[in-house]
């Protein structure tokens, strides 16, 4: 896919706009923490994080897990610094109370793990692919570029917003997860490329970590940095969003985590949306 890469004097880390990764990374992207070298923001949706992925764009990346079955060979997780949890899961929404048979649904990407939440639960569902923040005007409009929509899977913030507009909730799909498997639900990782050096992985993982630690131990440091990038969300609501996807297994996926994700991936490759692979998962210590 890629040629080997070389060691930048600034490295690029891609991650999106949303509250929990803003807030996870401002202390590594601000320098009051430090890493192997100085990092560069990248800020991006995270469906264009994941298409990037596909052409090892970046070194280092935030990617839905669903993303990450794709590049396993190119890139490994690390430890920290990802999205994994209860009660965490992509919503099914609507204008109104409805059966999801026959229904055509809006979803932010092929390759997020809601998607592929959906086709688990639901196999056979129609999608119809936009910008996560697309999702919800068009399910609240029933269309999309003159095609009709009658559902739509949310994400990140708009687990808080959707009454916003109007929308019921059909279905959780994490807590349909959790009800299958018994285990917190994996939703977004952060990447490195496997042809970086080990020790510069793990020192890379290790930086994510600390520039978590500083953000739990000074959230004030982050605030404006985080609100910058909010949109228009409310305090509230943004509070909201980091309390529900930073958590103890942001700082360190645990045995628990990594089963989780080999579920996943197990389940994604019996469904056929996934490839069989023997590459460790994650940076190992």
């Amino acid at each position: 896919m890629t040629a080997p890469l070389s060691l930048p004097p600034v490295l690029d880390l891609g991650y999106s706009l949303c509250p929990n990764d803003t807030f996870i990374f401002h202390a590594l992207h601000a320098g009051l923490v430090r890493g192997p070298w100085p990092v560069r923001e990248v800020l991006e949706d995270v469906q264009t994080l994941n298409e990037w992925a596909l052409a090892g764009r970046l070194p280092m990346t935030k990617i839905s897990y669903r993303a990450y079955f794709e590049v396993l060979e190119h890139y490994v997780a690390l430890r920290s610094g990802g999205a994994l949890g209860r009660g965490v899961g992509p919503l099914v929404v609507a204008r109104e109370a409805r059966d999801l048979r026959g229904a055509r649904v809006a979803s932010p990407g092929a390759l997020t793990t809601a998607e592929l939440l959906l086709r688990l639960s639901h196999p056979g569902s129609e999608v119809v692919h936009m910008r996560y923040d697309e999702v919800m005007p068009a399910v609240q409009r029933g269309e999309y570029r003159g095609e009709p929509i009658d559902a739509g899977l949310i994400i990140h913030e708009s687990r808080f917003t959707y009454p916003d507009y109007g929308l019921v909730k059909l279905l959780d799909l994490g807590a349909w997860w959790e009800g299958e498997t018994g285990l917190p639900l994996p939703l977004g990782a952060i990447l490195v490329r496997r042809d970086l050096p080990a020790e510069v992985q793990r020192d890379l993982g290790d930086a994510v970590r600390r520039s978590l630690e500083y953000a739990y131990a000074h959230p004030e440091a982050s605030r404006d940095y985080v609100r910058q990038h909010a949109a228009e969300l409310s305090d509230e609501v943004m509070q909201a969003h980091i309390d529900l996807y930073v958590n103890a297994l942001s700082l360190d996926v645990g045995e628990e985590g990594e089963r989780a994700v080999r579920e996943l991936h197990r389940r994604a490759v019996e469904v056929g949306a996934a490839s069989p692979s023997d590459l460790p998962l994650f940076v190992e210590g």
